[in-house]
């Protein structure tokens, strides 16, 4: 939600246009990955996803390496798909919403119907970070939950009851 929140709003604003129409296809292209990358390692921080090792045993140690793998590689797909998500629903705000005629007298700049697919860009890009941001609101548990499949949630949860019986 705040990630729609955040393009809805960044939509209608003069000067994310402004900022939007001047930036060069490289820049927008590493505000996407940027922005991807970003919401990824702060999930994987906020809500303590990164596995460590029980032991100094190289079978832990290769199962952690491949349960951090996963994690990454799943909220990165996930981000990718969002991003996408987030790039359509704002692409459709901006066709339907702001008048390019309206921000052409606010910005001073001449603005047609195809600078929106630029704006919808890097619009995409600010509202990925601000979900991610976010979803600090949420729970460590509801992250976990969001991030791990049941299955995993319940073989998680089992190894910890072993672990305080012990």
């Amino acid at each position: 939600m705040a990630a729609l929140a955040t393009g809805a709003v960044a939509t209608v604003n003069s000067t994310i246009w402004l900022l939007a129409g001047s930036l060069s296809w490289w820049r927008l292209v590493i505000a996407s990955v940027a922005s991807i990358a970003l919401v990824a390692a702060w999930l994987v921080i906020d809500g303590e996803l990164w596995d460590r090792p029980d032991d100094d045993s190289p079978q832990a140690r290769e199962r952690s390496r491949l349960y951090n793998t996963s994690t990454l590689l799943t909220l990165l797909a996930g981000g990718l798909i969002c991003y996408a998500a987030l790039y359509v629903v704002n692409l459709a705000w901006a066709f339907f919403v702001p008048d390019p005629g309206v921000m052409r007298s606010y910005v001073n700049v001449p603005i047609s119907h195809g600078d929106l697919f630029v704006l919808a860009w890097f619009v995409a890009s600010a509202a990925t970070v601000g979900g991610g941001l976010g979803s600090g609101l949420e729970s460590d548990e509801a992250i976990r939950a969001a991030a791990y499949s049941k299955r995993e949630q319940d073989r998680r949860n089992r190894l910890e009851h072993d672990r305080s019986d012990t």
